[in-house]
C-alpha cells in the first residue's frame, strides 16, 4: 500500500541533484532495512556525480557502563556530521533514527558543561532529508527535546488528503468511549501525562486526568491532527480490502457457488487485489502495477518549526512516477523556509567552494572526485560556469575575456580606407602617381630634347607608365577583401611591376649595345634600336603574365577569413590560393631586377653622355634590397599589418626606380636646360 521504495530513492537522487548538493551524508538504523538502504543508494549517488560524506549508523539498543561512555560517544557523533561540511543528510529509518539524531542534538541539554565544546563544534545549520519511513512522532520520554534543529528539513511523505470527517472523528475520541481499547488509555495517560482511574494498566502517576483533554491541544512532535502519509496508507487499504472482498462475494454469488460466501482464504485475494481500481472518498485514485505495487507517488514536505516545540508540514514538492523522466520531481523553491543559520538559500552542500567561472575542476589525489582544487583556464579556453568539470574552447569567431569566464566576439581585421595607416597608404599613393604623371608630361613635352631622345623615349614612356600603374595598383590592397579584388591583386602588381623591371633592363641592354655599336665596324650596330628594347620588355613581360595566367588557371587568390592567427580578431585576407604560384611571380621579378643589377654595375663606366647604367644600378640596388627585406617582414607580421608591408614594399621601390632614374633628368629639363643640347652631350662625350 506504499509506492515502491525505489521510486523514493529516485527522488532523492534527483532533489540532491535540483539543489546542487554532491556532498551529502547518510543515517540509517543498524538494521537489514538499513543495511539494503545504504547498499542500493551509494551506488546511484556515485553514478549521478554524488559522494557520501560520512554514514551514520545508529544503534536501536545500546547501552553504556559510564557517564563518560556516553559524553565520548556523543561527542564523535557530533564530530561525525555537524562538523562535516556536508549541509545536506539524509535520514532512512524510523522513530529511532530521529530519536537518535535528537540525542546528539540535544547532547547540551543533558550535560551542560559540555556546551561551550558543543558550541564550538556545531556548524550552521543541516538540510535534514527525511525518507517516507521515518516518523518523528515522539513519546513521553521525548518531550524535553527542542525539535527546532530540524527546522527546513525536506521529508518525503506518502501521498495523503484530508479525508471528509477525518478531524470529526479524531474529536470524538476519548478513553471513556474506547470500550476496553487499551491502546487509547495507555496512549492518552502517557500524552497528557495523567493517570485514568479504573485503568487496566498501572501508573505511577498521581494527577487524575481530568476528561476535558482534548487531542488538538497536543502539540505536533506527538500528535497530529491532519492525516499523516501512513495514515492514509492505511485507510486506502481497509477499503481496497473491502472493495476485493465485494468482488470476491460477488463473483461467488453470481456463481451460486457451494462454498460458504463468508470463508475467504487470504491467498485468494492476491489475484484480485492487483485488478482491482477505484476513487476513494477523498477523490484519489487507488490502483495497482503488474507486480501488486501501489501506483503512486510521494509529497516533498517542509518541516517548519515553532518556539512551542510545535510544527507544520508544508507541501513544497512531488513525486510524480506517470511523469515522464526528468520531469517526475517538481519544487517550489519559494515555499521553502530554511533553517535559520544558513547564510545562503538555497545553501551549498560540498566537499569544497565551488570554482568560479575563469576555473576548472581538478582532482586531489587520494581523495574521492567530489573534492577537488580550483585551477585557472589555460590560454585561449574559458569557464562560463560554476564547478565546470573543465574549461571549454569559444568558437572561432570569438575569443576568451581577460577572466576567461566568457567569450567575446571577434571584430573584423583588415586594412580599411577610414582609418590612418589607410588613409595614410592611400594618400602617398596618389601623390606618387600624381608625381608619376607630372614626369611623364615633362618628357612628352620635352620629346624632342636631345636628354629624351638619347635614352629611348619609348622606353621612358613604358616604365613611366608602368610605375603609374605600380602605385595605382597598391590601392587594391586597402579595403575589405573581395573576390574582384583578390584576383587583381597580386596578378596586377606581378604584370606591372614585370614590365616596369623588363623596361629598365632593356634601357641598360640598349645602354650597352649602343656603346658597343659606336666603334667602327661592330657587329652590335644592327641591333641599335627599337626593336631589341621592345622585343626585350615584351617577352619579359609575356613570360610573367603566363605566369600569372596559370595561377589564376589552376588556383586563383579568393576571399579568405583568419580565425587563429589573431586572438582577439578575424583576418580578412586574399588568400592566395596557390603560395607556390605566388612566390613563382615574385621570384620572377626577383629574377629580373638582379639580372637588371647586374648589366648595369657591368655598364656603370660607361661614357656619361648617353649612359643611365649608373642611375640604373643605384635603382635597382634600392628596389632589390626592399623585396629582399619584404620576404621576413611579411613572413613576420599578421593581419593588415602584412598588407601593409607588402604595399610600402611596392611603393618604396617604385619610389626608388623613379626618383634614381628620372630625378636627373628632371633635374637638367627643367632647371639646367641649356645642358639639355647636342653640343653639351657630344662636349661630355669626348
Amino acid at each position: 500500500m506504499v509506492p515502491n521504495e525505489d521510486l523514493q530513492n529516485l527522488g532523492i537522487v534527483e532533489l540532491l541533484l535540483h539543489f546542487g548538493w554532491k556532498w551529502v551524508g547518510l543515517i540509517t538504523l543498524d538494521d537489514e532495512s538499513g543495511e539494503h538502504f545504504l547498499r542500493t543508494m551509494e551506488p546511484i549517488l556515485s553514478q549521478n556525480r554524488i559522494c557520501s560524506a560520512f554514514k551514520k549508523v545508529f544503534q536501536k539498543y545500546i547501552t553504556f557502563d559510564s557517564a563518560d561512555e556516553i559524553m565520548t560517544q556523543i561527542l564523535k557523533d557530533i564530530s561525525d556530521f555537524l562538523n562535516n561540511k556536508a549541509n545536506a543528510i539524509v535520514i532512512y529509518g524510523g522513530c529511532e533514527s530521529i530519536i537518535g539524531l535528537l540525542n546528539v542534538l540535544m547532547f547540551k541539554l543533558f550535560v551542560p558543561e559540555t556546551a561551550a565544546e558543543y558550541e564550538e563544534m556545531r556548524s550552521t545549520g543541516k538540510v535534514w532529508i527525511m525518507t517516507a519511513q521515518v516518523d518523528i512522532s515522539l513519546n513521553l520520554f521525548q518531550k524535553s527535546f527542542d525539535i527546532q534543529a530540524l527546522h527546513g528539513a525536506l521529508s518525503f511523505a506518502i501521498h495523503s488528503k484530508e479525508v471528509l470527517g477525518f478531524q470529526e472523528f479524531l474529536q470524538t475520541i476519548h478513553p471513556s468511549g474506547a470500550n476496553g481499547d487499551g491502546f487509547i488509555k495507555d496512549f492518552w495517560e502517557q500524552a497528557f501525562d495523567c493517570s485514568i482511574p479504573y485503568s487496566d494498566v498501572p501508573t505511577d502517576l498521581d494527577e487524575p486526568c481530568t476528561g476535558e483533554e482534548r487531542l488538538d491541544s497536543l502539540p505536533a512532535p506527538f500528535f497530529e491532527m491532519s492525516m499523516t502519509g501512513h495514515s492514509y496508507s492505511i485507510y486506502n487499504a481497509a477499503h481496497a480490502l473491502v472493495h476485493t472482498l465485494h468482488i470476491m462475494y460477488s463473483s461467488r454469488s453470481n456463481q451460486r457457488s457451494s462454498l460458504s460466501p463468508h470463508r475467504v482464504e487470504p491467498w485468494q485475494l492476491h489475484s484480485l487485489f492487483q485488478r482491482i481500481s477505484f476513487n476513494n472518498t477523498a477523490g484519489d485514485e487507488v490502483a495497482f502495477n503488474e507486480h501488486g505495487e501501489l501506483v503512486a507517488g510521494f509529497d516533498i514536505t517542509n518541516l517548519v518549526t515553532f518556539p512551542n516545540n510545535s510544527y507544520v508540514k508544508v507541501k513544497v514538492g512531488r513525486l510524480d512516477p506517470r511523469v515522464p523522466p526528468g520531469k517526475k520531481l517538481t519544487i517550489n523553491e519559494t515555499r521553502i523556509q530554511w533553517h535559520e543559520d544558513f547564510i545562503q538559500v538555497p545553501p551549498f552542500s560540498l566537499c569544497n567552494d565551488k570554482c568560479l567561472p575563469g576555473s576548472s575542476k581538478e582532482k586531489k589525489e587520494g581523495e574521492t572526485f567530489c573534492c577537488y582544487e580550483c585551477a585557472s583556464c589555460p590560454e585561449g579556453k574559458i569557464a562560463n560556469q560554476h564547478d565546470m568539470d573543465y574549461c571549454i574552447s569559444c568558437t572561432e569567431d570569438q575569443y576568451p575575456n581577460k577572466g576567461r569566464d566568457d567569450c567575446i566576439p571577434k571584430v573584423p581585421n583588415f586594412l580599411s580606407f577610414e582609418e590612418f595607416l589607410g588613409i595614410t597608404i592611400t594618400s602617398l599613393a596618389l601623390f606618387f602617381s600624381l608625381v608619376t604623371a607630372l614626369v611623364l608630361e615633362v618628357f612628352i613635352k620635352e620629346r624632342d630634347t636631345p636628354i629624351v631622345r638619347a635614352n629611348n623615349r619609348s622606353l621612358t614612356y613604358s616604365l613611366l607608365i608602368s610605375l603609374l600603374l605600380c602605385f595605382l595598383c597598391s590601392i587594391l590592397f586597402i579595403g575589405q577583401p573581395k573576390k574582384v579584388t583578390c584576383l587583381l591583386r597580386q596578378t596586377a602588381f606581378g604584370i606591372i611591376f614585370s614590365v616596369a623591371v623588363s623596361s629598365v633592363l632593356a634601357k641598360t641592354i640598349t645602354v650597352v649595345v649602343a656603346f658597343m655599336a659606336s666603334k667602327p665596324g661592330n657587329i652590335y650596330r644592327k641591333w641599335v634600336g627599337k626593336r631589341l628594347a621592345h622585343s626585350i620588355v615584351l617577352s619579359c613581360s609575356l613570360l610573367q603574365f603566363g605566369i600569372c595566367a596559370i595561377w589564376l588557371a589552376t588556383s586563383p587568390p579568393y576571399p579568405d577569413r583568419d580565425m587563429h592567427s589573431m586572438t582577439e580578431e578575424i583576418v580578412l585576407l586574399c588568400n592566395e590560393g596557390s603560395v607556390l604560384m605566388f612566390y613563382c611571380v615574385l621570384g620572377y621579378m626577383g629574377f629580373l631586377a638582379i639580372v637588371s643589377l647586374t648589366v648595369a654595375f657591368l655598364a656603370r663606366k660607361l661614357p656619361d653622355s648617353f649612359n643611365e647604367a649608373k642611375f640604373i644600378t643605384f635603382s635597382m640596388l634600392i628596389f632589390c634590397s626592399v623585396w629582399l627585406s619584404f620576404v621576413p617582414s611579411y613572413l613576420s607580421t599578421k593581419g593588415k599589418y602584412m598588407v601593409a608591408v607588402e604595399i610600402f614594399s611596392i611603393l618604396s621601390s617604385s619610389a626608388g626606380l623613379l626618383a634614381c632614374i628620372f630625378s636627373p633628368k628632371c633635374y637638367v629639363i627643367l632647371l639646367r636646360p641649356a645642358l639639355n643640347s647636342r653640343e653639351q652631350l657630344n662636349w661630355r662625350k669626348h
